[in-house]
Protein backbone atom coordinates (compact mmCIF):
# COMPACT_ATOMS: atom_id res chain seq x y z
CA UNK A 1 0.00 0.00 0.00
CA UNK A 2 1.23 3.48 -0.87
CA UNK A 3 -0.44 6.50 0.67
CA UNK A 4 0.22 10.22 0.84
CA UNK A 5 1.01 12.08 4.07
CA UNK A 6 -2.50 13.57 3.83
CA UNK A 7 -4.06 10.08 3.67
CA UNK A 8 -1.85 8.89 6.54
CA UNK A 9 -3.51 11.48 8.81
CA UNK A 10 -6.75 9.45 8.59
CA UNK A 11 -5.06 6.70 10.64
CA UNK A 12 -4.42 8.75 13.78
CA UNK A 13 -6.70 6.73 16.06
CA UNK A 14 -9.57 9.24 16.03
CA UNK A 15 -11.74 6.79 14.02
CA UNK A 16 -12.04 3.53 16.00
CA UNK A 17 -12.98 1.65 12.81
CA UNK A 18 -9.54 2.35 11.27
CA UNK A 19 -6.11 1.04 12.28
CA UNK A 20 -3.52 3.37 13.84
CA UNK A 21 -0.44 3.97 11.71
CA UNK A 22 2.93 5.54 12.48
CA UNK A 23 5.56 5.96 9.77
CA UNK A 24 9.32 5.87 10.22
CA UNK A 25 11.51 6.91 7.28
CA UNK A 26 8.50 6.51 5.00
CA UNK A 27 7.63 2.97 6.12
CA UNK A 28 4.18 2.67 7.66
CA UNK A 29 3.72 0.51 10.75
CA UNK A 30 0.32 -0.64 12.02
CA UNK A 31 0.60 0.20 15.72
CA UNK A 32 -3.05 -0.64 16.51
CA UNK A 33 -1.99 -3.24 19.08
CA UNK A 34 -0.26 -0.37 20.90
CA UNK A 35 -3.36 1.85 20.97
CA UNK A 36 -2.80 2.54 24.68
CA UNK A 37 0.37 4.34 23.56
CA UNK A 38 -0.60 5.73 20.14
CA UNK A 39 -4.38 6.12 20.49
CA UNK A 40 -6.07 9.48 21.19
CA UNK A 41 -5.40 9.43 24.94
CA UNK A 42 -1.99 7.76 24.72
CA UNK A 43 1.35 9.35 25.63
CA UNK A 44 2.55 9.06 21.99
CA UNK A 45 -0.72 10.04 20.29
CA UNK A 46 1.07 12.94 18.56
CA UNK A 47 2.92 10.37 16.38
CA UNK A 48 -0.23 8.61 15.14
CA UNK A 49 -1.12 9.26 11.52
CA UNK A 50 2.27 10.84 10.82
CA UNK A 51 5.85 10.10 9.91
CA UNK A 52 7.55 10.58 13.28
CA UNK A 53 11.13 10.01 12.13
CA UNK A 54 12.64 13.29 13.36
CA UNK A 55 10.78 13.25 16.70
CA UNK A 56 11.87 9.67 17.44
CA UNK A 57 15.47 10.44 16.51
CA UNK A 58 15.47 13.49 18.81
CA UNK A 59 13.44 11.74 21.54
CA UNK A 60 11.06 14.69 21.25
CA UNK A 61 7.32 15.07 21.69
CA UNK A 62 7.35 18.60 20.27
CA UNK A 63 4.83 18.98 17.46
CA UNK A 64 7.38 20.75 15.22
CA UNK A 65 9.63 17.65 15.40
CA UNK A 66 6.90 15.21 14.29
CA UNK A 67 7.98 15.36 10.65
CA UNK A 68 9.65 12.93 8.22
CA UNK A 69 12.76 15.06 7.60
CA UNK A 70 15.97 13.62 9.04
CA UNK A 71 18.16 16.32 7.48
CA UNK A 72 20.76 17.71 9.83
CA UNK A 73 20.40 15.04 12.51
CA UNK A 74 23.57 14.04 14.35
CA UNK A 75 25.08 10.57 14.05
CA UNK A 76 23.83 9.86 17.58
CA UNK A 77 20.27 10.90 16.65
CA UNK A 78 20.40 8.69 13.55
CA UNK A 79 21.49 5.77 15.77
CA UNK A 80 18.54 6.45 18.09
CA UNK A 81 16.22 6.45 15.06
CA UNK A 82 17.68 3.14 13.85
CA UNK A 83 17.03 1.66 17.31
CA UNK A 84 13.40 2.84 17.19
CA UNK A 85 13.04 1.38 13.71
CA UNK A 86 14.29 -2.02 14.95
CA UNK A 87 11.85 -1.91 17.89
CA UNK A 88 8.95 -1.12 15.57
CA UNK A 89 10.00 -3.87 13.12
CA UNK A 90 10.03 -6.40 15.96
CA UNK A 91 6.64 -5.36 17.33
CA UNK A 92 4.45 -4.03 14.51
CA UNK A 93 3.73 -5.09 10.92
CA UNK A 94 4.82 -2.87 8.03
CA UNK A 95 1.72 -2.13 5.96
CA UNK A 96 3.01 0.26 3.33
CA UNK A 97 4.96 3.37 2.44
CA UNK A 98 4.35 7.10 2.37
CA UNK A 99 4.72 8.57 -1.13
Amino acid sequence: MEITPQQLKQYDGSDPSKPIYVAIKGRIFDVSTGKNFYGPEGPYAMFAGKDASRALAKMSKNEEDVVPSIDGLSDKELEVLADWEKKFEAKYPVVGTVV
